[in-house]
Formats: C-alpha cells, structure tokens, sequence
C-alpha cells in the first residue's frame, strides 16, 4: 500500500531538529518513523505522521520548506536474501528505487519505506508476489 511521507529541508545548523520537532509535538502530531539523511549543508527528514496534512501545514506555517510524497511501505520477511528480493523485483520490472529506510511500526517482518518512480507499478509488482505492503492504518 502507498501511504503519505512528509519530507522537510533543513539548514544543517544545531537545533534545527529540535525545533521541528517540537513544533510538532506542540501541535500534537504523532510520528510513527523518522529519517534525516545529511549533507555539509542541509538535510532532507522524512516522516510518516499520523496526521501527514497537518504536519506539512505546521511546519509551513513556521517557515520550514515541507512537501508530501506518496511511498510505499512493505513487510519484508524476517529472512536472509528478503531485503535483496524485492529490491530485485522492483529493479527487474524497470523501476528506479529513490530510497529505503527502515519504520518503527510493529509487524511480523521488517517494514521498510520505499520510494520509487513509480509507486503504483512498484506495489502492483511485489504484492502479486506477496509481499504484504502497509497502509495508513497499519501505522
């Protein structure tokens, strides 16, 4: 299933973080994943909120570049090779994956994040081959 991300640009300065985060939390979103990738000078967090519309309006609100991508979220199996099968699966059917990180949801495998060219294609793909993918309200 595709579920939505909110994805935020930050300066790479200290405190940048902290400050999303409480805006966040003072505007009472709950965060179910988190990812922040850097560079010398700025980092892209990727979240999955419950609220993702609220979030990005938050964070807009206090000046923050924020934008909502649609992803998919899958269960992979807790299994040697699983994580390297359905990368496969994708790249084999002509899709370009973005990136992948990890979610701290419950499941009975790992659940991942993956955001690729094309979504629709991608989930089409590894659900016919029985990878349980994730919604909304799974998180």
């Amino acid at each position: 299933m595709r579920i939505k991300q909110v994805s935020i640009f930050l300066e790479n300065t200290e405190g940048r973080l902290d400050e999303v985060l409480k805006i966040l939390a003072q505007g009472n979103v709950m965060l179910r994943s988190v990812s922040l990738a850097d560079t010398m000078e700025y980092g892209v967090l990727r979240m999955i909120a419950e609220e993702p519309e609220k979030a990005k309006q938050l964070l807009k609100d206090a000046g923050f570049a924020a934008r909502i991508d649609e992803i998919l979220a899958v269960e992979v199996p807790d299994a040697v090779g699983s994580l390297a099968k359905v990368v496969a699966m994708i790249h084999e059917a002509g899709i370009n994956i973005g990136y992948i990180y990890g979610l701290s949801i419950d499941g009975d495998g790992a659940p991942i994040a993956i955001k690729t060219d094309d979504n629709a294609k991608a989930e089409a793909l590894l659900e016919a081959a029985g990878v349980k993918t994730i919604g909304m309200e799974n998180l």
